[in-house]
């Protein structure tokens, strides 16, 4: 394992290529401490490494670090950014050495990973004023094996989960602006900063539901920001305080921009992050974050009761057709997606307590285009906006169909948040009577820092809240909308195992 020896900043002019300290000993931190707004300046940390074996005793390596005003005692060496180190001799142990060092942006910035510790200081580096500050997060020793990565998830003695659907964040690097909040009464607030309350709305909705899991549908991050990584902690942040496990998809502004991480890079950081389900799915399927949960009987069955799937719904693509247009569910997930349910499915059939009903849920960032077919109908909740969904249909509503999905959760439409029901003619042994599902559902916008108004009309953020029910069957979905004290448009979508319509009564 490699241990800290030094730390330092190294400012270059943009004219000269960056060249730092011996790259055989140095690392760069590959992160422009500037966020690329100097025009005349770049900088970056560089951290010393050296592997725990190759350390002699009268080395010195890093044991504390602090940044702002020198350290009342102790031998601590000064370094650049306000910088100070305080350097021992190799004691032949690490337990206490600093071993990692990463920078994160914004006063408001958060590091979620266990024994990280992140600087209350920022790095003194003279940035202009509106740019986000830098900020050392350090980590002593060996990483710990990160907590909630090994209990499946199982529905409740009673047969109940229950399942929190948060959707367009729209976090960025530092606090961002919200331009469109109002209060309870509708009255149109001032602008002013988006991530701590969005931050703050995502803790209140946990904290009232304690769901069993957290599912993130798609543009966590806003477009074009410099720093993905400090965004995104502060977006899972508030799950992982909590200790709920969580799973993600990936929107169409999650890697926009010229500095934005990757989806892999993203994924990465996710699936090492505590609580994490998220997985990047299969290599042949196009796509990143294509991947199922199982939600099991009650321990110590393995008898999956609910099935949960996570597919990629892309980004933006050039079209003279519409714009924006989207890239449509590719063929290789239409594939994968059968295959997979019928896994589950004879999974099932193997178990010994097929009394109990099996409900399927599938999770994705942009609508399909069913969203906009004119027989579509709305049974719970508003259309706010037209839905934008990719021109071409792949038919992966079809899929759903087939396999018995319950139900679909999307986002992308922030001011959309409707449950509606797509007819459809079965023609087994000619019977073309209209049967339902399934239910097709927006999330709804949860981020103070994406629009929240449409038409010259403000619309309060809000959450979509899952309750499965194994024992009985049944599904129902409710909002948690700013100010409101309650549950918002509860409605029973599924009992014993079939899709019901709410405006039938007998």
């Amino acid at each position: 394992m490699a241990v800290v020896t030094d730390l330092t900043v190294c400012i270059f002019p943009p004219t000269l290529p960056a060249h730092g300290p011996d790259p055989r000993t140095w690392h760069r931190i590959e992160k422009e401490l500037y966020l690329h707004t100097a025009p005349q300046q770049r900088a970056w940390l560089y951290v010393a490494l050296v592997n725990e074996e190759e350390l002699a005793a009268e080395d010195l390596v890093v044991m504390d670090i602090r940044v702002g005003d020198p350290p009342s005692s102790g031998h601590w060496e000064s370094r650049p950014g306000g910088i100070w180190a305080l350097r021992n001799k190799f004691s032949g142990k690490i337990d206490q050495a600093v071993t990692e060092v990463d920078v994160l942006f914004g006063v408001d910035a958060v590091d979620p990973r266990p024994q990280w510790a992140l600087m209350r200081s920022s790095l003194q580096l003279n940035a202009q004023p509106e740019v986000p500050v830098a900020r050392l997060s350090v980590l002593h020793g060996r990483a710990k094996p990160r907590p909630g990565t090994q209990a499946p998830l199982r529905v409740g003695e009673d047969g109940t989960f229950k399942i929190v659907q948060i959707s367009d964040t729209h976090m960025v690097t530092g606090v961002g602006v919200c331009k469109d909040a109002m209060d309870a009464h509708g009255k149109y607030l001032p602008e002013s900063e988006a991530d701590p309350l969005t931050v703050d709305f995502i803790g209140r909705i946990l904290d009232a539901e304690k769901p069993d899991l957290v599912i993130f549908t798609g543009d966590q991050l806003h477009h074009d920001i410099p720093d993905s990584q400090s965004a995104l902690f502060k977006v899972v942040a508030p799950i992982i305080e909590r200790s709920i496990p969580f799973a993600a998809v990936f929107g169409n502004h999650d890697s926009e921009g010229t500095h934005a991480l990757s989806r892999m890079a993203q994924m990465s950081i996710l699936q090492n992050l505590p609580f994490s389900l998220c997985e990047p799915g299969p290599e042949h399927v196009d796509g990143i974050g294509n991947f199922y949960l199982p939600v099991l009987a009650p321990a110590p069955s393995k008898l999956p009761l609910s099935a949960l799937y996570f597919l990629d719904s892309h980004g933006q693509i050039p079209s003279e057709i519409r714009n924006p247009d989207y890239d449509p569910i590719k063929q290789s997930q239409i594939d994968w997606f059968p295959d997979t349910s019928q896994a589950q499915r004879n999974a099932r059939e193997k178990g010994d307590e097929d009394s109990q009903s099996h409900l399927s849920l599938v999770f994705l960032h942009i609508p399909l285009p069913e969203f906009r077919e004119g027989r579509l109908s709305i049974r719970n909740g508003h259309r706010g906006e037209p839905s934008e969904t990719p021109t071409f249909n792949s038919h992966f509503y079809d899929a759903l169909v087939k396999e018995g999905i319950s139900a679909l959760g999307c986002g992308h439409d922030h001011v959309n948040d409707f449950c509606a029901l797509l007819p459809q003619e079965t023609q087994q042994d000619g019977d073309k009577t209209p049967r339902l599902g399934p239910w097709l559902c927006y999330g709804g916008g949860s981020g103070f820092g994406g629009y929240g108004s449409y038409g010259g009309k403000r619309y309060h953020r809000r959450a979509r809240v899952w309750e499965l029910d194994t024992s009985t069957g049944s599904l129902k979905t409710w909002k948690r909308v700013e100010y409101a004290m309650d549950r918002v448009d509860e409605v029973i979508l599924v009992e014993g195992g079939a899709v019901v319509d709410p405006f039938i009564t007998e």
